[in-house]
């Protein structure tokens, strides 16, 4: 046993400097062995570099997993179901994605033996949270080793010089110009932070944006799609069954050619500060519109409403990190129970960044033509009902304005 009492730790490797300067630095300063763990979730770029990386610092036991279908499934799929929105704008991108990898590193630390797991989170963000709610709620006794919580390399400069000392392959050092942003993406969404974005005034540089065109150079004519939902979720577009990856996959190609998905967002952190940040969700904007499209002539009305209730607490619960906790799986149960029935075809335009809802059917719609007509409805709605209906909700209206208190 190492004089850390570390013998082994997983750490969820990127491949990039901060985390390829934490894989040595755990070896240095915990003379442990270190695995190492890189998750494909849909990020757009190659992965498997990341092991060379790794090899060349005498990593022996490397983990690379294409994880992007179970994310896509059972992550942000489910999340869908609810209309998740954080804030009223956030589409939850970063967040969602973080308690798949948490679940990875213990399950990998289970079958290594490693006695801690290590991630490149920050003190001053989210996903120091996330990722640590997730792996205490999965593996109680696990030990978490969060370097920029410990060490003093605490700049751009730090973390450069150490690289150099060490003889850490950094990519960028070849490449020439970096990007000023931080960024993070999967299947969901691409985000950006740093930079001149530090300052909520100042508009996002055009040549930030990687996934989608400007809504003014998007296309003069307007794109069609038709999404069919099964049990709320997606499982065709355009008549092509997908899988949820290719679902996510497509909607993101076509979303972002038609300038959809662009969001510039300052956000309250579970950690107490705000954050100004940038992201492109061309796939997650087209599902939220189509998803309660397909709710509104399916779900009951009080359904509807109760579950809109109910979302903001349930997207508090997943930005904040809290995926495996009871409450959030109690209500994933609801969720998912309203669903039974949320099936058939949505018809959308994507059309300068905007997606409009043209067309929506279903064999399970509650929309009674025949009762909701301008025309003549041949006796399946008695007006004069609501004569009574209406008087029976203003009755405690009239009492009070009897007793003069209807005013102020």
């Amino acid at each position: 046993m190492s004089q850390s009492g570390v013998n082994k730790v997983v750490l969820a490797y990127s491949g990039g400097l901060d985390t390829s300067i934490i894989a040595r630095w755990l070896q240095d300063e915990y003379h442990c062995e270190v695995v190492t763990f890189t998750a494909d979730i849909g990020q757009g770029e190659e992965v498997e570099p990341a092991r060379a990386k790794a090899k060349a610092m005498g990593i022996k036991q490397i983990y690379i997993e294409d994880l992007r279908e179970e994310f896509a499934r059972d992550y942000v799929f489910p999340m869908f179901r609810a209309n998740t929105l954080y804030e009223g704008e956030y589409l939850l991108g970063t967040s969602i994605a973080r308690p798949l990898i948490a679940k990875r590193l213990v399950e990998i630390a289970n079958q290594t033996g490693a006695d801690a797991i290590s991630h490149g989170a920050t003190g001053k963000g989210n996903d120091q949270v996330r990722f640590e709610l997730g792996a205490y709620a999965l593996k109680p006794g696990v030990k978490v080793i969060a370097p920029w919580r410990e060490w003093d390399l605490n700049s751009r400069e730090k973390l450069m010089a150490y690289a150099e000392a060490h003889d850490i392959d950094v990519d960028f050092k070849k490449q020439g110009k970096k990007s000023p942003y931080s960024m993070d993406a999967n299947l969901l969404h691409i985000s950006y932070e740093g930079g001149i974005l530090e300052d909520p005034w100042a508009e996002p540089e055009e040549d930030m944006w990687r996934w989608s065109v400007s809504p003014e150079a998007a296309p003069d004519q307007p794109t069609y799609l038709e999404l069919t939902y099964e049990k709320g979720d997606i499982v065709a577009i355009d008549g092509q069954a997908m899988s949820p990856a290719e679902v996510m996959s497509y909607l993101n190609k076509v979303g972002g050619d038609n300038g959809i998905g662009r969001l510039d967002l300052v956000e309250n952190r579970y950690v107490g500060m705000k954050s100004r940040g940038c992201y492109e969700t061309p796939a997650g904007t087209v599902m939220l519109k189509a998803h309660r499209a397909i709710e509104s002539i399916t779900l009951d009305r009080e359904v509807a409403h109760l579950k809109d209730e109910l979302m903001p607490k349930y997207a508090s619960l997943i930005y904040n990190g809290y995926w495996w906790s009871p409450e959030r799986k109690l209500l994933q149960q609801m969720i998912d129970a309203s669903q039974e029935r949320v099936n058939g075809v949505v018809r959308l335009k994507l059309y300068k960044g905007g997606v409009s809802v043209v067309g929506r059917k279903s064999d399970e719609s509650l929309f009674d033509a025949n009762i909701a007509t301008f025309e003549d409805d041949a006796g399946a709605y008695d007006q004069k009902d609501a004569e009574g209906f209406i008087k029976l909700n203003a009755l405690r209206l009239r009492i009070a304005a009897a007793k003069g208190r209807s005013m102020g």
